[in-house]
C-alpha cells in the first residue's frame, strides 16, 4: 500500500526559505501572497495489507526518520 507523508515546520518555527519565497513572489507582482511555509513530501510504498497498518508504519517511520519532532510536524495519508 502507499502512504504519503507531509512534513512541515511547526508554526512557532521561523521559516527563512518560506520568507524568501514570499518576498520573491511579492516582488514579481503577487501582492496577495501573505505567507509561504516550505515542507517536505514523501511517498512510501509499504508491504502492508490494511490502511490502519499502513498509517501506523508510515507514522512510525516519520517519527524515527522523516521528521524532526522538535521543529517539525507531519501528517500521513493512506492512498
Amino acid at each position: 500500500m502507499k502512504a504519503r507523508v507531509y512534513v512541515t515546520l511547526k508554526p512557532s518555527v521561523f521559516d527563512p526559505q518560506g520568507k524568501t519565497i514570499t518576498d520573491a513572489l511579492q516582488s514579481i507582482g503577487y501582492a496577495g501572497v501573505e505567507d509561504v511555509r516550505q515542507g517536505k513530501y514523501f511517498e512510501l510504498e509499504l508491504a502492508t495489507t490494511t490502511p490502519e497498518a499502513t498509517r501506523s508504519m508510515a507514522a512510525d517511520i516519520a517519527d524515527k526518520l522523516l521528521a524532526n519532532p522538535v521543529i517539525e510536524s507531519y501528517r500521513v495519508e493512506v492512498v
